[in-house]
């Protein structure tokens, strides 16, 4: 069965998809997500590990602990290098961060808070959204 949501890396070695609506979908400044995203921020959103569906190709996963402490999987494509997805996060269990951008209609999702907000660079605006010094709780 065709999913709502699709995605892939920049290459297309790497596709997966999801049905679910994202609640969670966040603009994160912190420095882990900077030096992940290689820009002033990560855009991402949760989607619960049981709807997401690898559907080609095999990302290979970098176990990263991040300034919390807990540990996650940063996966990519190894052949175009694309950061498409984060799993098996310590303190996320069952839970998947997909990259805004990997989706295939990223129009389709809009961010619903900001993070991390202390970390913003001075020159970037914030967005007219709830805003969170650390992570939300």
């Amino acid at each position: 069965m065709t999913k709502k949501y699709t995605a892939q890396c920049a290459c297309g070695a790497v596709k997966f998809a999801f049905d679910t609506d994202p609640s969670f979908v966040a603009n994160c400044h912190c420095n882990d997500c900077k030096r992940a995203s290689g820009g002033e921020m990560a855009t991402f959103f949760a989607v619960s590990a049981d709807d997401f569906e690898l559907l080609s190709g095999a990302p290979k996963a970098f176990h990263y602990v991040a300034n919390s402490g807990g540990g996650l999987d940063r996966n990519f494509c190894t052949t175009c290098g694309s950061r498409v997805f984060t799993s098996n996060l310590d303190n996320f269990p069952g839970t998947v961060f997909v990259q805004l951008g990997s989706l295939d209609q990223p129009d389709m999702i809009e961010p619903k808070l900001e993070m991390f907000d202390r970390r913003r660079l001075h020159w970037v605006r914030p967005l007219d959204l709830p805003q969170f010094d650390g992570m939300p709780s």
